[in-house]
């Protein structure tokens, strides 16, 4: 018998890097006993991984953080978000829960049942949620601890075509789109990001950042960008191969944690 790979890692980078790089969906993984309380088949259930799959998301922020200059610290989740979704909040101020999907999702991104009616979502928070939240809490305290700030920078993709859950996708999809904060993103942060992606646009189709409740509008050291890279340009959608934008955006990847670490 193997054991059960982690739920999620922290990868450590250059002791002198203010910054961590964040790939929350990135994986398809799902626990056997997670995914019987599932009731989509298994077609349909791959189906659904390949649409809310920031896929190869992981292997941008590797690969960055092997061309920067000075190495990012990585923290990766290791399941779907299927599993939970460690970026909402695991209580009723999360307007996501209106589709079904709150830290436990129980809609799919088409509007269909992903579990059972009154599934009780406790037990999932309890085992994944909170750990996951406790150690990046713990991953940025480290880094300002060691740095006097940290830079989280939240690596995502978004599909071409809007989907039916999203709440908010009737405007521009640029190729990058960078998510902000209005205390916890800096000017600089932006600039560096504009600089290295060229064609971006502010908060469309997704707002906001990552940044761990004990900090949140607490400690203005702790900054954060997240960047939705539009999927045609680095893949086959839904849930294909990776083609040469992969590599294109590494570096642009680089080139904005370089920016930040100086």
């Amino acid at each position: 018998m193997t054991d059960a790979p982690p739920p999620f890692e922290l990868l450590p980078g250059a002791g002198r890097s203010p910054v961590i790089l964040h790939v929350p969906h990135a994986a398809r993984e799902i626990p056997p006993t997670v995914r019987a309380e599932i009731v989509l088949g298994e077609a349909e259930l791959a189906r659904e991984l390949d649409h809310i799959t920031d896929a190869h998301t992981d292997r941008i922020a590797e690969a960055a953080a092997g061309l920067a200059g000075v190495a990012p610290w990585r923290f990766v989740n290791r399941l779907s978000r299927l599993v939970v979704d460690p970026e909402r909040f695991p209580d009723e101020r999360e307007e996501m829960l209106a589709v079904g999907m709150g830290a436990v999702y129980t809609r799919t991104t088409h509007g269909e049942a992903l579990r059972s009616e009154g599934v009780d979502a406790g037990p999932l928070v309890e085992r994944y949620f909170l750990p996951y939240a406790r150690a990046m809490t713990e991953a940025v305290a480290d880094r300002l601890a060691a740095t006097g700030r940290a830079v989280i920078i939240d690596v995502h993709s978004y599909p071409s075509r809007r989907l039916p859950y999203e709440l908010h996708g009737e405007g521009p999809r640029p190729p990058v789109c960078l998510g902000t904060d209005s205390v916890h993103t800096p000017a600089a942060l932006l600039d560096a990001a504009r600089e290295a992606f060229g064609e971006t646009e502010l908060d469309t189709p997704f707002s906001g950042t990552y940044v761990p409740l004990e900090f949140y509008g607490k400690r203005p050291e702790v900054s954060a960008l997240m960047l939705e890279i539009r999927r045609d340009t680095y893949m086959n959608e839904p849930g294909g191969p990776a083609g040469p934008g992969l590599e294109r955006l590494s570096a642009a990847l680089a080139e904005l944690v370089d920016a930040v670490s100086r």
